[in-house]
């Protein structure tokens, strides 16, 4: 049941990526746990035949970003897609201000979607409404962002840092050294935020930045996105698009960020007939038998219910 670590080029949909899969691995069987925008690169893990049913466990897996926040213009994508709607002349903040305004946007908090983004809300998908000219009432969403980090305040995106190395605690620095990542074309020379950020599923780096740069009190928008981690997926063991084809994949076991419990085979047997053993673990956990998935569960104090179990 093979997981595969893909390092999304710029330009391309989740969708492209996926169906670019199939024909590399020859199923129509490809799922991915976390879409990307066109304009981010980095990492989209995509789940191969039988390990389309790890999916739905991986898709709340907490992720990772190098996000380049442009300050002075806005658009109505919140991204480089453009164009410039909004314009003001901007000076680079100082590098206190802006650590004040990242510490004061941690932990769980409501944030307002992008409308440009594949949400729906009456049976239409937000982007669609957008296009056409329109707009919809997208309700803000309970998110959690977990770490804001500012790398770097510099004059323009172009300035800015392009190459990075993993470091301790999966935090990307620059490093001079290293193979560069691919931005979007910037929309201008404005003042540019470099942040690594770690944030919970559901979270829109689009309007982080959009809200970042309210609460510097300029219009901004996201210059530049690379996703280095997703679950317990890095940027630095990811395979290029072109490479997948020939990839060997990771085992199913080794996608799901999940505690884990190994069983005998008489509880191995009873979860994959759909049974409930009783047992004192509380929460949702990963089961084994010999090494090999079995099931995952969700455990009340008292007996576990399968979520899904796998056969022998």
């Amino acid at each position: 049941m093979p997981v595969f670590v893909v390092d999304k080029p710029l330009g391309l949909t989740s969708h492209d990526v996926v169906h670019r899969a199939r024909r590399a691995r020859g199923t129509r069987r490809v799922g991915h746990t976390g879409t990307l925008d066109p304009l981010a690169t980095g990492v989209l893990v995509l789940c191969v035949d039988d390990a389309t049913k790890l999916v739905q466990f991986m898709e709340a897996d907490s992720k990772d970003y190098l996000a380049w926040i442009s300050l002075g213009a806005a658009t109505p994508t919140l991204d480089a897609e453009g164009p410039v709607e909004t314009r003001a002349d901007v000076a680079a903040p100082a590098p206190g201000a802006v650590e004040a305004v990242l510490s004061g946007m941690l932990g769980p908090q409501k944030q307002v979607p992008p409308q440009y983004s594949a949400l729906q809300v009456g049976g239409q998908r937000a982007y669609a409404v957008a296009r056409a000219g329109g707009s919809l009432d997208l309700p803000a969403r309970e998110v959690v962002i977990h770490d804001l980090r500012l790398l770097g305040v510099y004059a323009s995106v172009r300035e800015a840092p392009r190459a990075f190395s993993e470091g301790e605690g999966g935090v990307w620095t620059p490093d001079d050294a290293a193979r560069p990542f691919t931005l979007p074309e910037a929309l201008g020379d404005f003042p540019t935020l470099l942040v690594w950020a770690r944030v919970g599923s559901g979270t829109y780096l689009r309007s982080l930045a959009r809200d970042v740069g309210a609460a510097l009190g300029v219009p901004a928008h996201l210059a530049g996105l690379v996703r280095t981690r997703a679950g317990r997926f890095s940027l630095s063991e990811a395979v290029t698009l072109e490479g997948l084809a020939e990839a060997e994949g990771r085992a199913d076991l080794s996608a799901l960020d999940l505690p884990r419990v190994e069983v005998d085979a008489r509880t191995a047997k009873d979860l994959r007939d759909g049974k409930r053993p009783a047992r004192a673990e509380v929460g949702r956990l990963v089961v084994t038998h010999d090494g090999a998935l079995v099931a995952v569960v969700d455990g009340d104090g008292e007996k576990w219910r399968v979520v899904r179990a796998w056969s022998a």
